[in-house]
């Protein structure tokens, strides 16, 4: 299996039906991304394959052959600084018990990119995948929001 993580070249001998989520996690050591349902209704699992938001717990890691895949720490710089919009998270209390934040933060970088200035319906409707039990969503909505340009 070759594709490209986080903007690395990886090569894996692995079973090509094993899910994204299990390769990312267990032999890649990229466990930013979390498991929550493990059904593809939470968001807590959510990657970028090719610059849209999956659930990696539904992907077959045979399908992102020849791809790109960016997780949570894919957000980092390339010394490890957190991105604005990860430390909008911290600054604004976005970030409870951490299991949603992963899957929210990837959901708003692809929004940001898409739209400079989202108002709070464009951050609820791009975060709407994404459940979150302990934050009430309020937060992770200021936190998005602040880093509108």
């Amino acid at each position: 299996m070759r594709f490209t993580l986080n903007g690395a070249a990886v090569s894996l001998d692995v079973v090509g039906s094993r899910r994204l989520l299990d390769v990312l996690r267990e032999d890649l050591g990229k466990t930013g991304t979390k498991e929550g349902c493990g059904e593809g209704e939470c968001g807590a699992c959510s990657v970028l394959i090719d610059g849209e938001v999956v659930d990696s717990c539904l992907v077959a890691v045979g399908q992102v052959e020849g791809r790109n895949v960016i997780t949570v720490e894919g957000l980092a710089g390339p010394r490890g600084e957190l991105s604005l919009l990860q430390q909008a998270f911290i600054e604004h209390g976005a970030a409870q018990c951490g299991i949603c934040t992963p899957g929210m933060l990837l959901a708003a970088h692809v929004l940001l990119k898409k739209e400079q200035r989202p108002d709070a319906d464009d951050v609820r409707e791009a975060l709407a995948g994404n459940l979150c039990r302990c934050t009430g969503y309020t937060k992770i909505i200021e936190a998005v929001l602040s880093c509108g340009t």
